[in-house]
């Protein structure tokens, strides 16, 4: 995960989701807010709808790599992703810094999970509301998961690019930090599901390999412009955590070391 790109949705979207949200507030009654919450936007966001269509497309523009997923950076990006979830937050449901786009693994297991520090005490509070729980609003206090439209999840986690390639925690365990990331970590599913360590740890070769055929072509005198194409393909793939993390990691780890010294360009990349 890494900070996301804030993009300004164009008018009259924009205007529109505040006229949407408008009509929920208005509403005088939590629970009654909560359920037209879930139905106004449920008929919304659907192709078609224009103002979910130009949403979306703001969304795909502020995605890392080719339409990627905010959370995984694996899967593609296809679902308009609450981050403080509708069912618990109506006041947030148009609101437009309150989205980014997901992948439907990600997006399905979160669903209405949410967890904050509670208000005056700082305690890690799950808010979520199981089916059958009387509809009353979460308790008030600062969300714990890490949102990449506002935080930087970078200066949060770290990835192993050495062996296991799992996200952990950097601050020390029973800080603040530390709690954030690690309930990201597990909320997400980031080093559980099987298939995204796998996929980072191929996406550090892909990099790796790229990043040498840069060198070499260089070093061969090749054309400006046809370098600037091989450094803008390595600037546009998935998983721009694992190309951040090279750069950040580079002195301790011999080939990437050899191969930064060999094109120090590319730590601007």
């Amino acid at each position: 995960m890494i900070r996301l790109p804030n993009h300004p949705l164009p008018e009259p979207a924009h205007s529109r989701l505040v006229e949407y949200q408008g009509e929920i507030d208005s509403l005088p009654d939590y629970e009654a807010r909560v359920e037209r919450a879930k139905t106004r936007f449920g008929g919304l966001n659907r192709k078609g709808e224009p103002t979910f269509d130009s949403v979306k497309a703001t969304l795909s523009k502020m995605c890392v790599g080719v339409q990627r997923c905010a959370y995984c950076e694996d899967s593609l990006a296809d679902e308009v992703e609450h981050i403080r979830p509708k069912a618990l937050y109506p006041d947030w449901v148009f609101a437009w810094m309150n989205y980014l786009y997901a992948c439907g693994p990600c997006n399905g297991p979160k669903n209405s999970h949410f967890a904050v520090f509670a208000q005056g005490t700082g305690t890690l509070t799950n808010v979520g509301r199981r089916r059958g729980d009387p509809v009353t609003p979460p308790v008030a206090g600062h969300p714990v998961l890490l949102d990449p439209r506002m935080d930087d999840p970078t200066a949060f986690m770290r990835l192993d690019l050495v062996d296991t390639f799992f996200f952990t925690a950097s601050a020390a365990p029973g800080t603040v930090d530390h709690q954030r990331a690690k309930y990201t970590i597990d909320l997400l599913g980031l080093n559980r599901r099987e298939a995204l360590p796998r996929t980072r740890r191929a996406a550090y070769q892909d990099y790796r390999a790229h990043l040498s055929q840069y060198v070499n072509e260089r070093n061969q005198g090749n054309e400006p412009e046809h370098l600037l194409r091989l450094a803008d393909e390595i600037r546009t793939r998935q998983h721009a955590t694992v190309w951040l993390e090279m750069k950040r990691q580079h002195l301790l780890i011999p080939t990437l070391k050899r191969l930064f010294e060999a094109a120090p360009e590319a730590l601007g990349w």
